[in-house]
C-alpha cells in the first residue's frame, strides 16, 4: 500500500482582503454622510432609518463604482495602452511670454474723478 501523499492547499486565485477593506471604508464613509445629509435635510422623522438604508446604498454604489471600477480602468488604460513612459513622464511648464517693454502696467485701482454739481 502507497504512502498517503500530503497535498498543499491550493494558492487563492484573487486575494481579496485589500478589496475588502476598501468597500468597508467606502461602507463607513457612505454611511456617515448619509446619516449628516439626513439629519440635516429631513430631521429624526418617521422613516429615519429607511431612508437611511436608501441613502447609504445610493453612497456606496456611487463611490464604490468610481473608486473601485473607473479609477482603477484609468489607470491600467494609460498604462497600458500609452506606456509607462507617458505616465510618467513630467508635466511641461506652460510657455510664459515676456511683458512688451513700451506698454504700461495697468493700474488695478484707478483714482475716478470727483463729480462736482
Amino acid at each position: 500500500m502507497p504512502a498517503a501523499s500530503r497535498r498543499r492547499p491550493a494558492p487563492a486565485a484573487f486575494n481579496y482582503r485589500p478589496l475588502l477593506r476598501r468597500a468597508g471604508v467606502l461602507l463607513a464613509v457612505s454611511f456617515a454622510l448619509s446619516f449628516v445629509l439626513m439629519a440635516y435635510l429631513f430631521g429624526f422623522s418617521d422613516g429615519f432609518f429607511g431612508r437611511l438604508a436608501g441613502c447609504t446604498f445610493v453612497w456606496f454604489t456611487l463611490l464604490a463604482v468610481t473608486f473601485l471600477l473607473v479609477v482603477p480602468f484609468v489607470n491600467w488604460a494609460a498604462e497600458h495602452w500609452f506606456g509607462r513612459s507617458w505616465a510618467e513622464a513630467p508635466t511641461p511648464q506652460p510657455a510664459r511670454r515676456p511683458r512688451a517693454t513700451n506698454t504700461p502696467k495697468p493700474t488695478r485701482y484707478a483714482v475716478r474723478p470727483t463729480e462736482n454739481k
